[in-house]
């Protein structure tokens, strides 16, 4: 069949509204089938057990304790990345150094990292003992809740960043330049107009931090020591055989983030900049030059030593391991390495998996909520009802959604895998789809139809066009975020591991295991790193050749 012919075919079949009404119905019932639906139905599976918690006073204190230390520990970290990112974003888009595009470039390696390596990194650079690294040789902070919070604040300050740099890039900067010439300060024009104008993007960077701080399990185990909150206590009652307390904290940590996630979708809009007083004084002073470079210099020192130096410094081991001969027990597979390669094989290939799969049952979804095909109102609801996995801890949705699918003995380990990081995943795609046609003028594709074009060659002519980069920037994102997963992973699955949960292990070994030695960890995780980058600096290669065609 030639293309011409299936592009006839396709046409025929897309101009009847029967089939336009499967795909999107098969899309929706989807969504509801195997990424809403199954965490909910699954604590109802177990919620006669949640009463175990109350049995033992003990126990009920860690699970509170746990609890109020995710909330209390995502509120502080989100508060200090906008703090603290906003000044470094400030400085990439409007510095006057030559270096800024190597700062900008220098800002996106915490993504490459894998947050299960970072954790491993940062408990090497702050905790040097013998254990871990001999690389140090004194112990800074030991695991414990300010290590989490280093931690935290590592893997989500560049996020806010990024999200930050694009809304000041896309700014139209004659509103503060007019507060100017009427005689304002630097800082008051920035505090006054810019600040208000960018509050929506100030709002989704603290989502995103928010959410990441909740949901991080591996790395956070890694560094958390005897410390508990929400996801290390769930992975803790995993290996404890703790149904009834494992139900119930993931039970009130999906319903509290839901209900904050909701609460700041309804009041953010609404909410004003906290001071209006103008101090033109000071605020002048404020905006001079040896102000704004010390504003600089700090934002440049935060960065390097407490966010780039920290995620990289895993190298030392791996490097290490190179020169010592653990490089060749790698590539020979022996010992440990057999386990790694085929948990590193399966991270990839469940990524590839799931990233096909997203595409595939995602755009229709963001078509959906895009042009509103449904109506004004069911499309918002389901808007909200996709976005809600962003902000849930992975592994409470891990954890339960492994309630419900192990319900089917019929399904395999991989496909319970699939199936949690589908979940977890789905959202980014639909929701940078969905954003990118609702970007595409509405006029282009009606005047296409007016002249005859079929929905499929209005799609194939206009939306994807337009839409290609986002689709493939969507499909990086989920790769990236599925090979990264591990406590949606470690909940549902007893036998497979993936090389993040493998490297947990490494660090913090089950019972009864044999440990593996710093050189081979700081060397797993080098491999990680490695082949991630690599992979991913090909995915954005495909993104910019696409982009220029």
């Amino acid at each position: 069949m030639t293309t011409s012919t299936l592009t006839r075919f396709l046409d025929s079949l897309s101009s009847k509204p029967l089939i336009r009404y499967v795909i999107y119905s098969s899309s929706t019932i989807f969504f509801f089938a195997v990424i809403l639906i199954p965490p909910i139905l699954g604590i109802l599976l177990k919620w006669n057990l949640m009463g175990q918690v109350f049995e033992d006073p003990d126990l009920t204190s860690r699970a509170t304790s746990a609890i109020s230390a995710s909330f209390i520990i995502a509120v502080f970290v989100s508060v200090v990345d906008v703090v603290a990112g906003l000044p470094m974003a400030w400085f990439i888009v409007r510095g006057r150094t030559r270096w800024l595009s190597i700062i900008d470039t220098l800002a996106d390696i915490p993504f490459i990292v894998p947050t299960v390596t970072l954790g491993y990194s940062l408990r090497l650079f702050w905790h040097g003992s013998e254990d871990a690294s001999s690389l140090f040789g004194t112990s800074i902070i030991s695991p414990g809740w300010l290590l989490v919070i280093l931690l935290h604040f590592t893997f989500s300050y560049p996020v806010v960043v990024r999200v930050l740099v694009g809304a000041l890039q896309d700014y139209n900067y004659v509103y503060e330049e007019a507060s100017k010439t009427l005689g304002a300060a630097s800082l008051t024009a920035a505090r006054t107009v810019t600040l208000p104008i960018l509050k929506p993007s100030l709002i989704a960077s603290f989502i995103l931090a928010f959410a990441r701080s909740l949901s991080e399990t591996g790395a956070t185990v890694m560094v958390a020591g005897t410390f508990e909150n929400g996801p290390v206590f769930i992975s803790n009652a995993l290996d404890e055989k703790l149904e009834g307390p494992r139900v119930l904290v993931s039970l009130i940590l999906i319903v509290v983030s839901g209900a904050i996630f909701a609460a700041i979708h309804i009041l953010g809009p609404k909410l004003r900049m906290p001071v209006k007083r103008i101090w033109p004084r000071t605020e002048r002073i404020l905006s001079n030059i040896g102000t704004v470079t010390l504003r600089n210099s700090v934002s440049i020192v935060i960065f390097f030593f407490l966010i780039l130096i920290p995620s990289l410094f895993v190298a030392f081991p791996a490097i290490s391991a190179i020169t010592s001969g653990t490089l060749n027990e790698a590539t020979g597979g022996i010992g440990v390495w057999q386990g790694y390669w085929q948990s590193l094989g399966l991270s990839y290939l469940v990524g590839a998996i799931v990233t096909l799969l997203n595409v595939v049952v995602g755009l229709p979804m963001a078509v959906l909520i895009a042009r509103k095909r449904i109506g004004r109102t069911l499309s918002g609801i389901l808007d909200i009802l996709v976005n809600v996995p962003l902000i849930v801890p992975s592994i409470a949705l891990g954890a339960s959604l492994g309630d419900f699918w192990k319900n089917f003995p019929f399904i395999p380990e991989i496909g319970l895998i699939v199936f949690a990081h589908l979940s977890i995943t789905y959202p980014y795609f639909v929701r940078a789809m969905a954003a990118a046609i609702e970007r595409i003028d509405i006029d282009l594709e009606n005047a296409s139809r007016i002249l005859g074009a079929k929905p499929f060659s209005v799609f194939k002519t206009i939306i994807l066009p337009l839409t290609k980069y986002s689709l493939f920037a969507g499909a990086i994102m989920m790769f990236a975020r599925s090979v990264d997963e591990t406590g949606a992973t470690k909940a549902v699955t007893s036998t497979l591991k993936t090389a993040p949960v493998l490297l947990v292990n490494w660090v913090k070994p089950p019972k009864g295991s044999v440990p593996a030695s710093p050189l081979e960890i700081g060397l797993g995780c080098g491999f990680l790193i490695l082949f991630s980058f690599i992979v991913l600096l090909v995915l954005r290669l495909m993104v910019r050749g696409k982009r220029r065609e």
